[in-house]
């Protein structure tokens, strides 16, 4: 059986790469565009789910690995900045506030047709920062394409005062601890792939 990750995300795959078993990452096709009025989990398991889906024709003897993932500053679904001023004023509006990162993943079994979707909430509380700081920051990790503008599993961690949620990974996009145990009740256990 192969494993798919419908992702072309670095980070992601630097994630599964923990488990140490062979997998291909595929692009998925699917229009990420929020639906009027979706809250941010409805949008991420709806992403999820439909680029797992979007790859099920090509890969009939797979688990499919789909995720997704938002963050939610004030209320507010928070993009990637792209120019470094939207980065400076995403962190500026982060400073000393919490920010909520909720994950989507669906894994289907091509084989059966089994699947199952989860959502994965993480908490990040930002410490106060001075310009000075996210400048610094932002000069060093360049972070414009990561929702929030930082990259946690890296630099980013000086910018917190606390972390709080189930599993580190799922902050950088692939919830790993719950990965493995739903890859275990569809009949593939990484500890016994040789």
């Amino acid at each position: 059986m192969k494993i798919i990750l419908a992702s072309t995300s670095l980070s992601r795959k630097k994630v599964l790469e923990k488990l140490a078993i062979p997998f291909e990452c595929v692009a998925p096709i699917c229009d990420e565009t929020p639906l009027l009025g979706e809250s941010a989990k409805q949008l991420v398991v709806r992403l999820a789910t439909l680029k797992a889906q979007s790859l099920v024709a090509q890969y009939p003897n797979s688990l499919i690995i789909g995720s997704d993932q938002v963050g939610v500053l004030d209320d507010q679904i928070v993009c990637k900045p792209h120019t470094v001023e939207n980065a400076r004023k995403q962190l500026r509006n982060s400073s000393g506030k919490a920010f909520y990162f909720y994950t989507g993943m669906t894994v289907i079994n091509t084989v059966n047709g089994q699947s199952t979707t989860i959502c994965e909430p993480f908490k990040v509380t930002f410490r106060q920062l001075t310009d000075a700081e996210i400048d610094a920051y932002i000069l060093k990790e360049m972070p414009l394409q990561c929702a929030g503008s930082f990259k946690c599993d890296e630099l980013g961690i000086t910018l917190f005062d606390k972390l709080e949620g189930e599993d580190i990974n799922s902050l950088v996009g692939l919830p790993l601890l719950k990965l493995n145990k739903i890859m275990i009740t569809m009949g593939y256990n990484p500890l016994l792939i040789s």
